[in-house]
């Protein structure tokens, strides 16, 4: 018993205290005398082995992750963005992983309303789109800053001529708003000088909206007499993938897939 204590770093009236509980717990004495030494009953012998083997799966599970063979990992990673940062980010990151991870699929989805909350269930692993702030329970990784810029048509009337404000808000608009809302952010800045626009279209992506401007006189934005903050591009993924080998090769790829898009608008500004 003495020795039994001194391998479990416990006195020795503590490991007697043990081996009482255990004794109750499995209703069997498990260690009785023999002479002057104690001998296990059958039934410790039966536990022995199945022990032995449940200690080592747990030392396995303890010891830390070996490293990471993204060349063999077979694993599939679901992000939610938009239209527009996909068009942008899509050849870039197919690149890299058809190169560094080519068992590895992404499937990349729609932004939805309630994306924290899919994060949070581990219905998708990350999501990238402009968040100023996140959940506590969030991580959240900036990747590249960005601006709203004027697109028009080849020959609108709004070329010609300066552009004020009241000239501005009074073309017709067309607004990319996923969800619907014929409202955002220029809306509000005009509100601050005492005008108002008409949004007469919405889209739910910037593709389409490219398209429909190129036949129309919309507006979806122009080059303003008005200062549009810039906002950033994030990387978002709950805490409990921070420490994830395989989550974190592929947070890197991403991150390394903006880059140029990061250098570009940095060469913008």
């Amino acid at each position: 018993m003495t020795g039994a204590a001194a391998r479990l770093r416990l006195s020795p009236s503590a490991t007697s205290h043990a081996l009482g509980r255990l004794r109750e717990t499995l209703g069997d004495p498990l260690l009785v005398r023999a002479g002057r030494q104690l001998v296990p009953t059958p039934r410790a012998v039966a536990l022995t082995a199945a022990l032995a083997a449940a200690l080592d799966t747990l030392e396995g599970l303890l010891q830390p992750p070996s490293l990471l063979d993204p060349a063999r990992l077979d694993r599939a990673f679901r992000m939610e963005t938009t239209d527009h940062v996909q068009f942008v980010l899509l050849r870039a990151l197919d690149a890299l992983v058809r190169a560094e991870g080519p068992r590895v699929n992404v499937y990349l989805q729609t932004l939805q309303a309630n994306t924290f909350e899919r994060l949070r269930q581990g219905a998708v692993d990350l999501a990238l789109a402009v968040y100023p702030e996140v959940d506590s329970d969030l991580e959240r990784l900036p990747l590249f800053e960005d601006r709203l810029v004027a697109v028009v048509r080849r020959g609108h009337p709004a070329l010609r001529g300066r552009m004020t404000l009241a000239r501005f808000a009074a073309f017709d608009h067309l607004l990319v708003a996923p969800n619907g809302t014929p409202t955002g952010l220029i809306d509000r800045l005009l509100a601050q000088h005492g005008l108002k626009r008409r949004v007469a279209r919405t889209s739910a992506t910037f593709l389409d909206m490219a398209f429909l401007v190129a036949e129309t006189d919309y507006v979806a934005s122009l080059k303003l007499p008005l200062v549009l903050p810039a906002f950033t591009h994030s990387l978002v993924w709950h805490r409990r993938y921070t420490t994830d080998p395989g989550h974190t090769w592929f947070r890197g790829l991403v991150a390394r897939a903006v880059e140029p898009i990061a250098r570009a608008a940095k060469r913008a500004r």
